[in-house]
């Protein structure tokens, strides 16, 4: 970070900067809707090891910690199974070498996360998941646990991506978000015992053998524990672009559920500008313990806004998106409810 860069989150054309200067490579050659208006989708490499514990590196590296907890390795490059209710670690083609005052958080996709597959970044000697510290330099690894369905995945698949960060930004403002439980179909609940999805198939899937639609009685849903359900935000999400956000699982002190597997938004979503007034925020909503019951317009996550260093060249939806105008809506891999 240089001494005149203001704080915040990275756009596009510094992401692109990163690349060319090598702070950021790969195996592959980027791909051209790679870098996203602020953050940087991530690929998966030719590796995955089915792992009996998940865990953090602490004072080692990620393989010196895979090889105390794997079971087997796994080839990528023809396509493979993950099996919901397992745990693996796989290689990413990317790799770090952060300059100084510049640290990284990565997330899961939109599409990951409503498709209920858990994932974490992993860097060596980190202890933390999901964030990398400033002026890191090696490579970085993703936790997977699918959940609900088991999904194919292969080389190149991308499940989370990644936000660069200068400096210590100012204080962050938050949002309240709400439910709606309006509508003749107000959500969706993840079937058990479907097949596997195909995570690089889009629109190849039919949702009615994946997912039960809700039909909340008198503005409520019957949260059960360990289901997993797809619901929308009450009013619309517009994120400014000179700011990200990103939806934070809400505190246990309104409700004993997680909302939001998924949380990053970029900059443009849901904005006039960039043709997506009205966009609704999808929820990814799991209750824990004990049944939970939401009403209507109930209070479920908050968006945290932080932010830019300066104007994205490009803003959400201009490489194309399967979520910009959205209101409730499956992952980008099923075909249309109904359709």
């Amino acid at each position: 970070m240089s001494e005149t860069q203001r704080p915040g989150i990275l756009p596009c054309q510094a992401i692109d900067a990163l690349i060319a200067t090598g702070a950021i490579k790969a195996e592959a050659p980027f791909e051209f809707d790679q870098v996203q208006p602020a953050s940087l989708d991530l690929r998966l490499g030719a590796r995955a090891w089915r792992v009996r514990a998940s865990f953090l590196p602490g004072r080692h590296t990620v393989r010196e910690r895979i090889a105390d907890v794997a079971m087997h390795e796994v080839d990528l490059t023809q396509g493979f199974v993950l099996e919901r209710g397992c745990v693996y670690i796989a290689e990413l083609q990317e790799r770090l070498s952060l300059p100084p005052g510049v640290s990284a958080r990565a997330n899961p996709k939109s599409s990951t996360g409503r498709v209920d597959v858990f994932v974490r970044l992993l860097s060596d000697r980190g202890n933390a998941f999901d964030d990398v510290d400033p002026g890191y330099d090696g490579p970085i690894y993703m936790e997977i646990a699918p959940q609900t369905f088991s999904v194919l995945v292969r080389t190149g698949t991308r499940l989370n991506q990644l936000r660069l960060k200068a400096g210590a930004p100012p204080r962050l403002r938050t949002e309240s978000v709400g439910v709606d439980l309006t509508g003749e179909i107000a959500g969706f609940r993840g079937r058990r015992h479907a097949g596997v999805v195909d995570l690089d198939n889009v629109d190849g899937h039919d949702p009615r053998d994946f997912w039960e639609p809700l039909r909340p009685k008198d503005g409520q849903l019957l949260l059960d524990p360990g289901e997993f359900y797809i619901l929308a935000s009450k009013g619309a999400v517009e994120i400014p672009v000179m700011e990200a956000a990103e939806m934070t699982p809400i505190d246990p002190s309104v409700g004993e559920f997680r909302v939001h597997y998924a949380g990053f938004f970029d900059p443009g979503f849901g904005t006039d500008e960039a043709h997506g007034k009205g966009s609704r925020g999808v929820l990814e909503v799991r209750s824990h313990e004990t049944p939970f019951i939401l009403e209507d317009g109930q209070t479920v996550a908050r968006l945290v806004y932080e932010p830019l260093t300066e104007r994205p060249d490009r803003l959400y939806g201009d490489l194309g998106s399967h979520y910009q105008r959205q209101g409730l809506k499956l992952s980008k891999h099923f075909k249309p409810w109904g359709g």
